[in-house]
C-alpha cells in the first residue's frame, strides 16, 4: 500500500465515529502524561553526571497531539488527487518509547515502539508541502501500533580534546573526542543522521510542514511512514564532519514495504558539514548530494507512450537513477535567536518515490525564544518555502496525469509559496501547546486553485 493510498482509504467516516476516535487519542495523551508525571518524578531524584553517562538503560516517551482545519477556498476544477475545495478538518496523534541498552560505552542499541492515528487532509493530496509533518506516519482513525526504529550506534574515539555528549531521545549521555568515527545501521529515517537542523527538522516540536522537515527536494529511501533499514558513517574531525550512507527504497513509490534488494535498488547519500564561527557565534553548512536507484516511471516516456490519452507512470517504469543536491545554512545570531536557510533540487525525470512531489525548493526561516518577553522556553518561529516542479513534471500533470499526491486534471503551473508562523508555549517541565497558521499559495503548483489557510494547534509531551 502506497502513502496516497495509505490516507485514501480514510477521511474521517461518520461524525459518531470521528469522536470515538478523538476520545481514544485524547485517553492515549492522558496516559502519557501520566507517565510523564511518574519519569519526571524518577527524573528528580537522578544521581550526579556521572552516574547518568554510566546506565545501561534508558527509557524516554513522547506524545504529540495535532488538530488542524482548513476554511473552503477558490478552485476551477478539481481532480482525482486535489485537495478538496470544502472545509475540512484534520488531526494526528503519535506516541513513541526511546528505549535503549548500551552494552559497552561506545555502543548503543535503540529500539522505538510507536502508536499512530489521524485522518489527513482530502486523503493526503493537493500539496507539495503537506501542511503537517506527523501525516506521512499515519493509515486513518485506528491506532496502529509498529516499530519505527531498530539501529546500533558504535562510537570509535580517535583523539583530540574531550568531547561531551548530553542524553536525550535515542542519545546515551557520553564523553568521547572531537575526532571520531560514527556508525549506525539498522531501521532509522535516513534525516535521523543526515541534514540534523537545529531550528527546523521535527514536526512535532519545530516547523509542521513538509517543507521545513528537510530539504523539499531530498527524495530519501523511507516507507511510507518515513523509515527504512540501512546504514551510515560519519567522521567527524575539527570543524568538519563527512557522512555517507545506503539505505533500502520501498518496493514501490510511496510504499510501506520496502525492497530488501539493497545492493539492485537504493538510496544513497553523501553529506560534507563545516562548522564555523561569523561575529563569535556557531553556525554550519552542509552539503548533501543523493542518488536513488530504483524501479520507477519517468514523466516524458508516460506522455510519449500515452500517444495523446492521459499518461501513467505505472505503465513505463524501469529501473533508473535520480540525482539530487542540496545546500544547508544555519546560524546562531544571538543567545536566543537562531536562522537557517535551504535549496535543493533533483533531475526532475522521474517520479517521487520516497518523499514528497519537490523537485525544486528554497526555504528560510528564523526561530526565536521568548527571553525577550521573559518566556526563555517558548519559541516562536517564521518561515516560508517556494517549491517548484520540474519542465517534465509540469507536462506530465497538465496531462492528467496522477502522482503520488498531485493530479488536478489539468494544471496553470505556478510556484507553490508557503509561510508558515508558530508560537510553542511551555505549559509544564515536560508540556508544550503550540498554534501554528500556515498560509499556501498555488497549492499543488496550481495557479487555477487557492490560496489556501491552514490553522493549527498541538500539544506535545515528552519524558
Amino acid at each position: 500500500m502506497n502513502r496516497r493510498k495509505f490516507c485514501e482509504q480514510h477521511r474521517g467516516g461518520t461524525p459518531a465515529t470521528r469522536k470515538r476516535h478523538l476520545v481514544r487519542a485524547v485517553a492515549a495523551l492522558a496516559l502519557s502524561f501520566g507517565a510523564c508525571a511518574v519519569h519526571a518524578q524518577q527524573a528528580d531524584q537522578k544521581p550526579d553526571q556521572q552516574a547518568d553517562q554510566d546506565k545501561r538503560w534508558d527509557a524516554r516517551f513522547q506524545a504529540t497531539y495535532v488538530w488542524q482545519q482548513k476554511p473552503s477556498f477558490r478552485a476551477a476544477y478539481s481532480g482525482p488527487n486535489s485537495l478538496l475545495p470544502g472545509r475540512e478538518k484534520a488531526y494526528t496523534f503519535s506516541s513513541t518509547a526511546y528505549l535503549g541498552w548500551r552494552p559497552a560505552s561506545d555502543l548503543e542499541i535503540w529500539f522505538n515502539p510507536e502508536l499512530v492515528q489521524g485522518v489527513a487532509f482530502s486523503g493526503l493530496h493537493g500539496f507539495g508541502g503537506f501542511p503537517n509533518g506527523e501525516q506521512q506516519k499515519v493509515s486513518g482513525p485506528n491506532p496502529t501500533l509498529y516499530r519505527s526504529r531498530l539501529f546500533l550506534r558504535k562510537t570509535w574515539a580517535l583523539g583530540g580534546e574531550d568531547l561531551p555528549v548530553e542524553g536525550e531521545a535515542n542519545q546515551f549521555s557520553m564523553t568521547t573526542k572531537q575526532e571520531r568515527l560514527v556508525l549506525t545501521a539498522g531501521n532509522l529515517a535516513v534525516t535521523d543522521v543526515f541534514d540534523p537542523s537545529s531550528y527546523a527538522h521535527d514536526a512535532r516540536t519545530q516547523f509542521m510542514n513538509w517543507a521545513f522537515l528537510t530539504h523539499g527536494a531530498y527524495d530519501f529511501a523511507a516507507d511510507a511512514r518515513g523509515y527504512s533499514w540501512g546504514a551510515a558513517l560519519e567522521y567527524y574531525r575539527d570543524d568538519w564532519a563527512f557522512r555517507a550512507g545506503r539505505f533500502m527504497q520501498p518496493a514501490q513509490s510511496n510504499g510501506l514495504a520496502l525492497d530488501r534488494r539493497i545492493g539492485r535498488r537504493y538510496g544513497d547519500q553523501i553529506e560534507i558539514e563545516h562548522a564555523h564561527q561569523l561575529a563569535g557565534r556557531p553556525g554550519q553548512t552542509r552539503l548533501l548530494l543523493f542518488r536513488n536507484h530504483v524501479r520507477m516511471g519517468a514523466f516524458d516516456d508516460a506522455i510519449a507512450s500515452a500517444a495523446g490519452a492521459i499518461p501513467d507512470l505505472s505503465a513505463v517504469r524501469r529501473e533508473q537513477s535520480k540525482r539530487g543536491v542540496a545546500l544547508a545554512f544555519e546560524q546562531e545570531v544571538r543567545d536566543d535567536i537562531g536562522i537557517f536557510a535551504r535549496a535543493s533540487r533533483h533531475d526532475g525525470r522521474t517520479e517521487t518515490y520516497a518523499f514528497t512531489e519537490i523537485d525544486q525548493s528554497v526555504s528560510t526561516g528564523v526561530s526565536i525564544k521568548g527571553r525577550a518577553w521573559s518566556r526563555a522556553e517558548d519559541t516562536l518561529g517564521m518561515a516560508v518555502a517556494f517549491n517548484g516542479l520540474s519542465s517534465a513534471h509540469q507536462r506530465y500533470l497538465a496531462a492528467g496525469g496522477l502522482g503520488a499526491f498531485l493530479g488536478d486534471g489539468a494544471l496553470n503551473y505556478g510556484r507553490e509559496r508557503i509561510g508558515e508562523i508558530y508560537y510553542s508555549l511551555r505549559l509544564a517541565r515536560s508540556a508544550w501547546l503550540s498554534l501554528d497558521y500556515q498560509r499556501i499559495i498555488n497549492p499543488g503548483y496550481n495557479r487555477d486553485r487557492g490560496p489556501v489557510s491552514v490553522a493549527s494547534a498541538r500539544v506535545h509531551l515528552e519524558f
